[in-house]
């Protein structure tokens, strides 16, 4: 019964497009299946004279180790985990891993592992692609509201934990909705697409921009005090008027289409009182309108002491 048994699997693993290996308890390769040629570039021999986990990403190594340790315990219920494999080539492959401990019939000792070695990376692909598309604005290309809730929370917390600071800019198109009105949705579309890649282009490859809302965006400056965002906040500024985009009703601006902009920079010290992420937003609103009120196309600015963790 086991010679047709072993013959069974030797069949399944000799046609799967998987990658079963039989492990033993020394944690040697017994067996590895033909299709590891197709999915890591190794041929079996080159595998068996191997560490199973030296193909393994390092990164991914604890992990993947964890399940080995945990299968091997009694009662365990196998349950597969991705991993990252290193192929003969150099290049990565997203897989997702299996294993199961064969164990002896009459002691339940364990005899060996078999595992499955599944290639994951299209998938993998296509689930980047979209949840970066969860998290991007599809007309500017900026992150979303989402994403830049999310990242002003992890920031802020951030901020918070190492007593640091962090700035907030808020800018909005002056006079954008006659804009819109004087050269249609589709003019104003093109010109919030333009301005969004001249605002990418100002800031630090460590800011994260956004669009907050219609034509507004917002840029959080992690690890910022107030000069410094004050500095970017001009860049940006001085890069969306310098676009030169016409706009006949924005007499403030020269003609030309043209951004307030509100900047606030939070404290993280001892005494502070503010503890969300909402009053640093009110700060740069407030400030983005102090700008408006004050001849627009300028740059205003806020200062907060926010509780620091203790």
């Amino acid at each position: 019964m086991a010679g047709e048994n072993d013959t069974n699997f030797q069949l399944l693993a000799e046609y799967s497009p998987d990658v079963i290996c039989r492990v033993g308890l020394d944690m040697r390769f017994n067996y590895v299946s033909p299709s590891s040629f197709q999915v890591l570039g190794w041929t079996p021999e080159e595998m068996m004279a191997m560490q199973p986990l030296a193909l393994i990403v390092p990164e991914d190594v604890p992990a993947l180790a964890e399940l080995a340790a945990r299968n091997l315990r009694p009662g365990a219920e196998a349950s597969p985990i991705t991993g990252r494999y290193r192929k003969k080539d150099g290049t990565i492959v997203w897989t997702e891993v299996s294993a199961r401990v064969v164990r002896d019939p009459a002691t339940e000792e364990p005899i060996e592992t078999v595992i499955v070695i599944r290639d994951i990376t299209e998938r993998k692909r296509l689930e980047e692609k979209l949840s970066a598309l969860a998290l991007t604005d599809g007309l500017t290309g900026l992150a979303n509201r989402r994403a830049f809730d999310q990242a002003l929370d992890r920031e802020w917390k951030r901020t918070l934990r190492e007593g640091a600071q962090i700035s907030l800019l808020l800018l909005d198109l002056d006079r954008f909705k006659g804009f819109n009105d004087r050269y249609g949705h589709q003019v104003g579309d093109d010109c919030l697409r333009a301005i969004s890649t001249a605002v990418m282009q100002a800031v630090r490859a460590t800011d994260i921009a956004a669009r907050y809302g219609g034509e507004e965006i917002a840029v959080i400056l992690p690890s910022t005090d107030n000069a410094g965002a004050v500095e970017v906040a001009e860049k940006v500024r001085s890069a969306i008027r310098d676009l030169r985009i016409t706009h006949e009703g924005n007499l403030e601006g020269g003609l030309l289409v043209t951004a307030s902009v509100g900047v606030a920079t939070a404290l993280a010290r001892n005494g502070g009182s503010l503890r969300m992420p909402e009053s640093l937003l009110l700060a740069a609103d407030n400030a983005m309108y102090k700008a408006k009120h004050e001849g627009r196309n300028c740059v205003r600015t806020a200062v907060l002491l926010a509780s620091k963790e203790p």
